[in-house]
C-alpha cells in the first residue's frame, strides 16, 4: 500500500511539473483562502530550494488579526528592502497604528498605500503574474480572505558595475559602457537623452527565460513603420530562451545567410544615444552589455565614436585608412596569388625576380602556401581569444613571430608570404566592427579560391558577386549600401570623408526620419543677420 501511495504521489508530482514547465497560466486566479494560495504557489515552485516564504500576522493587541504570506527568491532580492520596508513596516510599525478595518477593500488599500514603504507596488489577481514576478526578483505578498495580492519591487541581485567597454575602446570620449542589467542600460541612455519623446517599450521573450527586451526610439524622429516592424519581428520570436542579444539578431535579421551583419551592435551608451538621435531604433536585451541598432548600413559599420569627437580632417584620414584596411583584409592574399600564378608579367622585372628568389625551395604552390599561413593565423587568433588576457596577447604576438620565423627557416613558406599574411591580419584589426571584420576574413578565403582558379578574372568575378549581394541586401527596408545606391553624391561624401560638424545639417536618409533637420549652422545665421543689418544701414 505504501509503494502504491508513493507511486501515485510521484506521478502526480511529475504531472504538475510537466503541466507547468512553461510559463504559469495567468488565467488561474488567486483564492480568498490564503492556505490554498500558499499551497498552489509552492506547487508552481516545487523543488526550488532558493524559494523563501514567510507567513506572519499583522495587527495590534486587542484588534483584528490579519494573516499574510510573502514569497521571494534568495539572491534576487535586496534583503534590506525586504526586512526594513516590508517586514518591519507590517510587523512593527503597523502595531502602532490602530487597524480598525476588517479584511476588505479598505484594509487592502491601507496596506498598499499606507503601510508599505516600498517605492513600486502593483496589484495582481492571478498566479501567473505572481510566479513570474518572484522569478524576476520581486516579492509577492498574499493576504488572507482577499483574492488579490501585491507585487513589491525588491530587486537587488549582484551585478557588474559600469566599466569601460572592452570592444570599443576610444582615446577621446566617455568611458562608460553597458552592463548585463537591463534597467541600468536603459538609465544610461536616458541620462544622455533627457527628452520625454524617448520612448521605451519592454517585452519579454523566451518561454523559459522571460528575458526583458526593450525597444527604444525617439518619437517624432524615428519612422513609425520601422518601429512597428521591429516590434512585429520581436513579437514573432517563439523560442525556449533568449540569453543574449545575438539570439535576437539572428532571428529577426533580413537575410540570415549573409556574411555581413545587418545590425550595428554597441557597448557604448553614447553611440546608442547618437544613433537614436539619427532616427535609429535601439534594442536592449537583459543579461548582455551589447545593444542592437537598426537599421544599419555597410558604411556605418566602419564608423567609430571618435569620428565625431575629433576634428573632421583627423576623422576623415582615419576613416580612409579603415576602408583601405578592409580592402587589404579581404584581398591581399588573393591578389598576391593571382599576380604570381597567373599574371607575373604585370609585375616589375626586379620585383618578380626577387619574389622568385625567395620562393626557391618552397615545396608548395602559392595557393597552398597562402592557405597554410591563413589557417595558422586563424588558429593563433582563436587561441589568443580563449586564453586569459595577458597570456592570450602573448600567444598572439609571440606565436605569430615564432611560427612565421620557423616556417621560413624550414622552407615551408616564403618570407614575402609571411609579410602579406601579417598585413592581412593587422588590416582586419583596423575594422571597428568585429562582425564585419569576421565577414572580411571569410571573404579572404573565398577570394583566394577564386584567384587560384582564374587569377584576376576570378577576383573581379568575386567582387561583382559581392557587389550584387550588397546591393540587394536590406536592413529593415533600408538599402545596405545607402547612400551610394541612392546616387545622392552630396551625402555619399560622408562615407569616406567626415564633413565638418556644422555642415552636417540633416539626418541620414537610410533611417527615414520624420524630422530631417539635425542642426543649424549658427555662424551662417549670424552672417545672414549681419548682412541684413548692413543692408538696412546702407539704405
Amino acid at each position: 500500500m505504501g509503494k502504491i501511495f508513493d507511486t501515485l504521489f510521484h506521478r502526480r508530482k511529475t504531472e504538475i511539473f510537466y503541466e507547468r514547465d512553461m510559463a504559469p497560466d495567468r488565467s488561474r486566479k488567486l483564492y480568498k483562502d490564503i492556505d490554498e494560495n500558499i499551497r498552489i504557489f509552492n506547487e508552481y515552485l516545487a523543488d526550488c530550494d532558493d524559494l523563501i516564504s514567510r507567513e506572519f500576522v499583522v495587527g495590534n493587541p486587542g484588534g483584528p488579526k490579519h494573516r499574510m504570506a510573502l514569497f521571494n527568491i534568495d539572491g534576487l532580492v535586496d534583503k534590506r528592502l525586504v526586512h526594513e520596508e516590508i517586514m518591519k513596516s507590517l510587523m512593527l510599525f503597523a502595531r502602532q497604528v490602530p487597524l480598525e478595518y476588517s479584511v476588505g477593500d479598505k484594509f487592502f488599500q491601507l496596506v498598499k498605500d499606507g503601510l508599505l514603504t516600498v517605492a513600486e507596488v502593483r496589484e495582481i489577481d492571478n498566479f501567473g503574474e505572481a510566479v513570474l514576478a518572484v522569478l524576476s526578483g520581486d516579492t509577492a505578498l498574499f493576504i488572507d480572505k482577499l483574492d488579490r495580492g501585491l507585487i513589491l519591487n525588491t530587486r537587488g541581485w549582484e551585478k557588474r558595475s559600469v566599466q569601460e567597454p572592452a570592444t570599443e575602446a576610444v582615446i577621446r570620449g566617455p568611458r562608460e559602457g553597458f552592463t548585463e542589467t537591463y534597467r541600468v542600460n536603459v538609465a544610461l541612455v536616458r541620462r544622455r537623452i533627457k527628452d520625454p519623446n524617448l520612448k521605451v517599450q519592454t517585452i519579454r521573450l523566451g518561454r523559459h527565460t522571460r528575458t526583458d527586451v526593450g525597444v527604444l526610439y525617439i518619437k517624432g524622429i524615428a519612422n513609425p513603420s520601422i518601429v512597428e516592424e521591429v516590434l512585429k519581428r520581436l513579437n514573432s520570436i517563439d523560442t525556449s530562451g533568449v540569453l543574449e542579444s545575438g539570439y535576437i539578431e539572428q532571428m529577426i535579421e533580413d537575410n540570415w545567410l549573409s556574411f555581413f551583419p545587418q545590425f550595428r551592435r554597441t557597448e557604448r551608451p553614447d553611440v546608442a544615444a547618437a544613433s537614436l538621435m539619427e532616427g535609429n531604433v535601439l534594442i536592449i536585451c537583459d543579461n548582455t552589455p551589447f545593444a542592437l541598432i537598426a537599421p544599419t548600413t555597410f558604411y556605418s559599420l566602419f564608423q567609430s565614436p571618435e569620428d565625431y569627437y575629433e576634428r573632421w580632417y583627423i576623422a576623415s584620414l582615419i576613416r580612409i585608412l579603415r576602408m583601405t584596411a578592409a580592402f587589404l583584409a579581404a584581398t591581399a592574399p588573393a591578389l598576391y596569388v593571382a599576380m604570381i600564378s597567373f599574371h607575373p608579367g604585370m609585375l616589375p622585372t626586379d620585383l618578380a625576380l626577387s619574389i622568385g628568389a625567395t620562393r626557391e625551395g618552397v615545396p608548395f604552390t602559392t595557393t597552398v602556401e597562402a592557405l597554410i599561413m591563413m589557417l595558422a593565423l586563424e588558429v593563433l587568433r582563436e587561441a589568443g581569444i580563449r586564453l586569459p588576457g595577458p597570456i592570450g596577447q602573448t600567444i598572439g604576438i609571440v606565436g605569430g613571430l615564432v611560427v612565421g620565423e620557423a616556417a621560413v627557416r624550414a622552407g615551408i613558406v616564403s618570407p614575402i608570404m609571411v609579410i602579406l599574411i601579417a598585413i592581412n591580419a593587422i588590416s582586419s584589426f583596423a575594422i571597428p566592427n568585429f562582425s564585419l571584420a569576421v565577414a572580411f576574413r571569410l571573404l579572404a578565403f573565398i577570394f583566394l579560391f577564386l584567384a587560384s582558379v582564374a587569377g584576376l578574372y576570378g577576383l573581379i568575378l568575386g567582387y561583382l558577386g559581392l557587389t550584387i549581394h550588397l546591393v540587394t541586401l536590406k536592413s529593415f527596408g533600408s538599402n545596405y549600401l545607402s547612400p551610394l545606391v541612392s546616387f545622392k553624391m552630396k551625402k555619399a561624401w560622408d562615407i569616406f570623408v567626415r564633413p565638418p560638424l556644422p555642415s552636417i545639417k540633416e539626418r541620414p536618409d537610410y533611417t527615414k526620419p520624420l524630422d530631417r533637420e539635425r542642426m543649424r549652422d549658427l555662424r551662417q545665421d549670424q552672417e545672414g543677420r549681419g548682412g541684413d543689418e548692413n543692408a538696412d544701414g546702407r539704405r
